[in-house]
């Protein structure tokens, strides 16, 4: 089986390619504007005839988009999570049309979750953010498609590897500065958005299964921890496992963060993602926290931290 990822050098496509490494009889190919890339691909800018005579040139069973943004104004969100799946799946019905596409979406497409409630794949989404918007623009690309493919709609991803421009990566980067000086002060954003944390390496293997299981699968598949936690609980276990002995400081605010405010609860039930893929999350905050610590020892502090963003 040849299996073309997009954005494999992503923290989510790090992951998803090194699983689908291990696969036998796997061919891996790695496609986006890394050097080390063997089909350079930018889905910001590409056009369908260019992508669609790469995708012709690779030949692949199955086509992995991990690529996206989770930063920068409007317009940059809508040309790489709006824009390049719709591009990629004109490529894919020209080049490709037997190809599974795999493509990785966002809880953030839901929006504000009500509380106690674990939201379906069949629930209404009202994101309230230009990320959520552009995200669910491209599900709407894939779904819409008529290709062989399925949204992965991804929780709060965590585990080892997180970048220090997200909460959990940056924090584990202030912990490791500051070591166990009593006297430290780690000050904080507002934490008491609840979120449904993931382990990376647990979205990584759904994307395996829903590569490799047999016939079709469901448009859209929420992969998520199935349990919303206080932010707060992931900065403790991180806290506890850095053995840090300072004091954390929290900027609570009226309302809640400016960015977290307008989502203050959000979960995803995972149900069908069971019947689908046999997919179950296997991993714990805890253990999470753990991997994301014992991986971050290269990692040094970025600017200080304010508020969670939802992934």
């Amino acid at each position: 089986m040849r299996v073309l990822v997009l954005g494999h050098t992503g923290y989510l496509g790090g992951h998803v390619a090194g699983a689908l490494a291990h696969l036998p009889d796997a061919v891996l190919l790695r496609a986006g504007r890394s050097p080390g890339a063997e089909f350079p691909v930018d889905l910001a800018n590409v056009g369908v005839d260019a992508l669609a005579g790469a995708l012709a040139s690779a030949a692949p069973d199955a086509v992995v988009n991990c690529a996206g943004a989770v930063g920068g104004d409007a317009v940059e969100l809508a040309e790489v999570n709006a824009r390049g799946p719709a591009v990629l799946c004109a490529a894919l019905r020209r080049a490709a049309p037997g190809a599974r596409l795999v493509h990785l979406g966002s809880a953030a497409e839901y929006g504000p979750g009500a509380e106690g409630v674990r939201v379906t794949e069949a629930d209404a989404t009202r994101p309230v953010s230009p990320y959520g918007a552009t995200k669910l623009a491209g599900t709407v690309a894939v779904t819409s498609s008529g290709l062989d493919a399925v949204v992965l709609r991804v929780g709060n991803p965590v585990g080892p590897g997180a970048p220090p421009a997200g909460l959990p990566g940056r924090v584990a980067g202030l912990l490791r500065a500051a070591g166990r000086d009593p006297a430290a002060v780690l000050r904080l954003g507002d934490l008491s958005a609840y979120r449904d944390f993931v382990d990376v390496r647990d979205v990584a293997r759904a994307a395996v299964l829903a590569v490799t299981v047999p016939g079709p699968s469901p448009g859209i598949l929420n992969i998520g921890g199935g349990r919303a936690v206080p932010v707060r609980e992931l900065v403790n276990s991180l806290v506890r496992t850095a053995g840090f002995r300072g004091r954390i400081e929290e900027a609570v605010r009226e309302g809640g963060s400016a960015r977290s405010e307008g989502v203050s609860w959000q979960c995803s039930d995972s149900t069908a993602a069971g019947t689908a893929l046999g997919w179950r999350p296997a991993w714990s905050l805890d253990d999470s926290s753990a991997a994301l610590w014992a991986a971050s020892g290269a990692e040094t502090p970025s600017a200080p931290v304010e508020g969670v963003r939802t992934p």
